[in-house]
């Protein structure tokens, strides 16, 4: 089954910024690209940390003077409170991933370390793009007859299915409905399971007719 890659999806125009770039420099390209983070990156461009607006946040926080939950604001923060660099502001070491990954990758990435956008690098770490939740979640916009086809060609194709013509399988908004008798049911399970992983599939709705199902 193919799979769409990082590099099929992410921005090129990435918007970076050095590590000496000052705070006012950042709040100011934030605004003018309206984004909420950017990859720092070092005099040969290569990505070397992530400032994001909840790193930025801590100065204004500050300024508010102390809260109720003062006396448990981590060290880190405090650090960050102060910065007026982008090299003091940033994460680092990054989440980053590379061009060739699959989307599905950089969603678990998202996913596990909460970020909403990762850093492209090649195999050398220069920055080459930028792949946002908007960018991933874009193959849940797969036209259904191409689900359906995808569902037809390779998956019952390869199954032991008795009924295997196209009529097995329907597709509506990414939802996959699978009808028919599996030779068995071990081959009915692996069946579901592949048309569950093909790209776009939003939901499997498993009608089939396993031994014993009455």
């Amino acid at each position: 089954m193919k799979h769409t890659t990082v590099g099929d999806v992410m921005t090129t125009r990435a918007v970076a910024v050095k590590k000496n770039a000052s705070f006012k420099e950042m709040i100011i390209r934030m605004r003018e690209f309206r984004i909420s983070a950017f990859p720092v990156v070092d005099h040969e461009g290569r990505v070397i940390g992530v400032v994001s607006e909840a790193d930025m946040l801590n100065k204004e926080a500050d300024l508010a003077g102390p809260g109720p939950l003062a006396s448990i604001l981590r060290f880190r923060d405090h650090e960050k409170s102060a910065a007026v660099t982008a090299g003091e502001l940033m994460t680092s070491p990054p989440v980053v991933i590379g061009p060739d990954a699959p989307v599905a990758e950089a969603a678990r990435h998202m996913r596990d370390r909460r970020v909403k956008r990762l850093p492209v690098i090649n195999s050398t770490r220069h920055l080459i793009g930028i792949v946002c939740r908007a960018d991933v979640l874009r193959i849940f916009a797969r036209p259904d007859e191409e689900i359906r086809h995808e569902a037809i060609e390779e998956a019952i194709a390869e199954s032991f299915l008795v009924d295997s013509q196209p009529s097995a399988v329907t597709v509506h908004d990414g939802v996959v409905t699978l009808t028919g008798r599996p030779e068995n049911d071990q081959a009915g399970r692996e069946l579901v399971e592949r048309v569950r992983h093909i790209e776009g599939v939003v939901a499997v709705r498993d009608r089939l007719s396993y031994a014993g199902k009455v």
